[in-house]
């Protein structure tokens, strides 16, 4: 099976009420850790790259391990540009294999976002590829990407059919208050589910994605604490409000703090335990069965996409 886009896995997740798990990969244990829960759970995947990541591994190397993941797992697989920020970057990206790409011209003006938008969606289109876009602004960091609380915005629901309408894109990504990154809120988390549902009912059937919706559990946070590190206070988007936004329009959920947790606590806490070990197969090996736990739990508790491949 070849690497596939997010068309048909869209319209299913609408459809059946659940979202599939859009991952951010960054080297071949957190590939392989992600594939091996899908695996286990029979679920659909989007494995995503960022710019970082692509400067960090290099984008053939991540290409290929991706590729590897499809051939020894038979999963419908997703490989997706995670907030591209130039037609040059999502261009490349459909170059050289992906097959999802996602423009995130949201920094710009209404009318600037629609222009470079509706640029990539020709491209793309034209290769095959499908395109996310984002309307819109999350607070919060995540490697180039970074917002300042007071340059946060919600969605206006009143530009989403315009928006869609002149771009032509696939999928839309909206802010309803997640942030990027181990976010610390002020008081209680709270979702627009509003916004979500004027969303919906103005873009029926249209798949509906969400940035900055890890949960950060304390369990993870506490691990990595316990064993160095200074992460007071980080909350994340509490799970039953992501499988709520699940069961309505939202059909993409981006999850990459949570994975980073589990990576950095694992590799602590094997040093900790084992200070003489030198091998990185003795303390990659407990990251990558971190990972797994934790997309397994993801699939099967928040997105509800377990056996839906």
């Amino acid at each position: 099976m070849p690497l596939v886009t997010t068309t048909e896995m869209f319209k299913k997740a609408y459809d059946g009420g659940y979202a599939i798990g859009a991952f951010n990969v960054n080297n071949m244990e957190i590939i392989q850790g992600i594939v091996e829960a899908a695996t286990e759970e029979h679920a659909p995947l989007i494995l995503q790259v960022s710019s970082g990541a692509r400067k960090y591994a290099n984008t053939t190397y991540l290409t290929k391990m991706v590729e590897a993941a499809v051939e020894t797992s038979g999963l419908p697989i997703c490989l997706h540009l995670d907030h591209g920020d130039t037609f040059a970057l999502c261009k490349d990206c459909v170059d050289n294999g992906f097959t999802s790409v996602m423009i995130d011209a949201s920094s710009h003006p209404f009318q600037e976002n629609i222009d470079i938008t509706r640029q990539v969606v020709e491209y793309a289109h034209d290769h095959g590829v499908v395109v996310e876009a984002e309307l819109g602004k999350l607070a919060g960091i995540e490697d180039a990407v970074k917002v300042a609380d007071k340059d946060a915005a919600f969605t206006d629901p009143d530009q989403v059919q315009e928006f869609v309408s002149r771009t032509g894109v696939d999928s839309l990504a909206i802010a309803i208050g997640t942030s990027h990154g181990a976010y610390k809120f002020k008081g209680e988390p709270q979702l627009r589910f509003d916004i979500l549902e004027e969303v919906a009912r103005r873009l029926p059937g249209f798949p509906i994605v969400l940035h900055g919706a890890s949960s950060v559990p304390q369990e993870l946070v506490d691990k990595v604490n316990e064993y160095g590190g200074q992460m007071p206070g980080a909350r994340g988007v509490p799970e039953d409000m992501l499988r709520k936004a699940a069961s309505m329009a939202v059909c993409k959920i981006n999850i990459d703090s949570d994975l980073r947790l589990a990576v950095t606590g694992a590799i602590r806490e094997h040093f900790a335990l084992n200070p003489s070990h030198f091998d990185p197969r003795q303390y990659l090996g407990p990251a990558r069965e971190a990972v797994k736990q934790v997309v397994k739990h993801k699939i099967v508790d928040v997105l509800g996409c377990n056996n839906k491949a």
